[in-house]
């Protein structure tokens, strides 16, 4: 008998073997490390095993992928986003946010039909499984069209139905009849959330009335808050109160809660978000504050410095044009870096840390995906670093954050089932959604009826 034949005694068949990766690792302190000439051993959804090439040779296994010359990564997770919006990329450009919301996307979300959210979230998932995207967090409405995307396809997703307080008692019972019907959905790969719109289209009574239901139901609350400097200074004028303090007073910050952008989060609020009784996490998405020219972006080391984990994001290619996670974790670290004025922050590997655990414990999985260890679940990314464009690699943390881009992911993996493999979807069609969505499109931009779901007014 073989050494290898040996050491594959006893043990069960794997589902999947990946060998001769590098795998970016965390230690006990959670530092990044890369393990070279690697195998990750996958049964059942999980990994089971991260241990060297040569000692995983001899196990059987149902599939193998080789992946020499590729980095394996934890899949990332896309924070917030409202997915079915890729519909609308492009039909909104270089417009200040409260035209952009009252002149285009408002007047065109008030056609969105339960087809075109679903249309949209085929188109989405195919973008983020080929961008290394395994998990998104998805606050928009038709939510069930978007939770049946997510089974057929089979990624990974936090789902909530979005509401105004302008639908009445109605919105706020259709987010949370949503969230209990899906919860655990799509054979566990669906969590759900309750999803008020903000803090400026819900009343405080909505939201103390959505807290006390995320308590007594065991849900998060997924919102958008203190989305710009304009809106908190807008709140202070007229509640005599910051988006923050108004999430502590109606009793939000007391549930597990991710809050959306956050480049409004003040100074005076940073003790509250510390002394928050649930899970606090924000979610960021630095290209869209860019393109809407806003001065101030996540405060990403004061939120740090207070324990607040903070996520990478795209939000939806409305405003981003893009679902590339992998754009915003290189848009965070530039970014951080040139507001904060030190280069020495976000480093390569901090930038790292938000796009995987960082990211997962912003959804509420952090003690599931986020990592490439034992008993994680198999949400893998598999990076070609081929390409002029990322050689030689004399740091493979920074050729990852800042040379390598969404193109180079070569295979996504998600609970062990491959996804993309070698550039390839398996799971979705996109030529055919593209072509339905094209026909459709002229009903959904039409804005002749004067009509929009809301009013932003901030």
């Amino acid at each position: 008998m073989t050494s290898s034949a040996a050491a594959s005694a006893g043990q069960e068949t794997a589902d999947l073997i990946i060998t001769g990766c590098t795998v970016l690792t965390h230690d006990e302190q959670e530092r990044i490390g890369f393990t070279e000439d690697a195998a990750v051993v996958v049964r059942d959804g999980a990994v089971e095993a991260v241990t060297t090439a040569a000692e995983a040779a001899g196990r059987a296994a149902v599939e193998r992928i080789d992946a020499r010359g590729q980095v394996a990564l934890p899949g990332l997770v896309n924070c917030h986003t409202h997915a079915p919006m890729v519909a609308l990329r492009g039909v909104a450009e270089d417009l200040p946010t409260e035209e952009w919301f009252n002149d285009v996307v408002w007047p065109v979300e008030s056609n969105l039909t339960e087809r075109d959210v679903v249309l949209g979230a085929r188109l989405a998932c195919a973008e983020m499984i080929r961008g290394g995207v395994t998990c998104f967090a998805d606050h928009y409405f038709a939510m069930d069209a978007v939770a049946a995307v997510v089974a057929e396809c089979g990624m990974r997703a936090h789902l909530g139905e979005a509401f105004f307080s302008s639908q009445g008692p109605q919105g706020r019972e259709r987010s949370l009849e949503f969230a209990l019907r899906h919860r655990g959905g799509a054979d566990g790969r669906i969590t759900t959330a309750l999803a008020p719109h903000a803090p400026y289209t819900v009343t405080d009574d909505d939201l103390a009335a959505t807290a006390d239901l995320a308590r007594a139901h065991g849900l998060p609350v997924h919102l958008h808050a203190a989305e710009n400097r304009d809106q908190a200074e807008t709140s202070l004028a007229r509640h005599g109160a910051t988006p923050i303090e108004i999430l502590k007073r109606t009793g939000i910050l007391d549930t597990d809660v991710l809050i959306a952008h956050g480049t409004g989060i003040l100074d005076r609020d940073l003790p509250l978000l510390e002394a928050a009784d649930g899970l606090t996490a924000v979610a960021s998405a630095p290209r869209g504050y860019l393109k809407f020219a806003w001065p101030t972006t996540t405060p990403v080391r004061a939120l740090r410095e207070i324990g607040i984990p903070v996520g990478l994001a795209t939000d939806g290619a409305a405003s981003n044009n893009s679902l590339d996670v992998w754009e915003s974790m290189a848009l965070t670290a530039l970014v951080q870096k040139s507001t904060t004025g030190d280069p020495r922050w976000l480093t390569s590997r901090q930038a790292l840390h938000h796009a995987t655990l960082q990211s997962a414990r912003a959804v509420g999985l952090g003690d599931r995906v986020g990592g490439i260890a034992p008993g994680r679940r198999a949400d893998i990314v598999l990076v070609g670093l081929d390409g002029p464009h990322t050689q030689p690699v004399h740091d493979l943390a920074a050729t990852l954050v800042h040379s390598a881009r969404s193109s180079d992911v070569r295979t996504t993996i998600v609970d062990g089932r491959i996804l993309m493999r070698d550039r390839e979807l398996l799971t979705l069609d996109v030529p055919s959604v593209v072509a339905e969505l094209r026909e459709r499109l002229p009903g959904l931009l039409d804005r002749s009826h004067g009509k929009r779901i809301q009013d932003y007014d901030t």
